[in-house]
């Protein structure tokens, strides 16, 4: 649940409730025939030495039960959605991040690619997801691993992620070059920047 607001108020301006789980996304779904050997998680750009997670590694990380709302940026909003991933935090503890990274590209399949501030990267309530109320993620919601950044359009919860640059400037990814807004908060309705 966003704590800024409350339980009377959970719900953005512009959308409706829904109890189903919407599969939205561009291209194609990626599989994998053997995740153990095909999937990695590559940390780099501003930190000290890059960094790959295996997800043999990965899946014995510690990992934590999480609720939250989320709000897509097409108007659909899903309450008390549980959780199960890693911390960002377990994740950062393989590399050193420079001083002047302020910002994070997150790389997934088929070049698909998001951008966040490092500081909204960083909350508490920002996550690597494995599973969703219970499950497993399917390959349509972003299996082996999505990012889940709550507070933000869901859109910017990456599926499928496979990397994590850490940059000084902020750059678009794929939605905010054809149209999305560069930060995306549900609460001001920053859906789309068409400037």
């Amino acid at each position: 649940m966003n704590t800024k607001h409350s339980l009377e108020n959970r719900v953005p301006p512009g959308q409706h409730l829904t109890s189903a789980f919407p599969v939205l996304h561009y291209g194609e779904v990626p599989y994998y025939r053997d995740v153990s050997s095909q999937w990695n998680l590559r940390l780099f750009g501003l930190v000290e030495e890059e960094a790959v997670i295996s997800h043999d590694e990965f899946m014995k990380l510690p990992r934590r039960t999480y609720g939250n709302d989320i709000h897509c940026v097409t108007t659909w909003s899903k309450l008390d959605n549980e959780w199960e991933g890693v911390a960002v935090a377990t994740v950062l503890e393989r590399v050193k991040i420079k001083p002047e990274a302020k910002y994070v590209m997150l790389h997934a399949e088929h070049g698909w690619t998001t951008n966040l501030p490092l500081e909204d990267f960083l909350r508490d309530t920002s996550f690597l997801a494995i599973k969703h109320n219970g499950e497993a993620l399917s390959p349509e919601h972003g299996y082996p691993v999505r990012m889940v950044v709550p507070h933000l359009y869901f859109w910017k919860s990456a599926k499928w992620l496979r990397s994590i640059e850490f940059r000084e400037t902020d750059r678009p990814g794929f939605w905010e070059r054809n149209g999305y807004h560069m930060y995306g908060d549900p609460w001001e309705e920053q859906r789309y920047d068409f400037d």
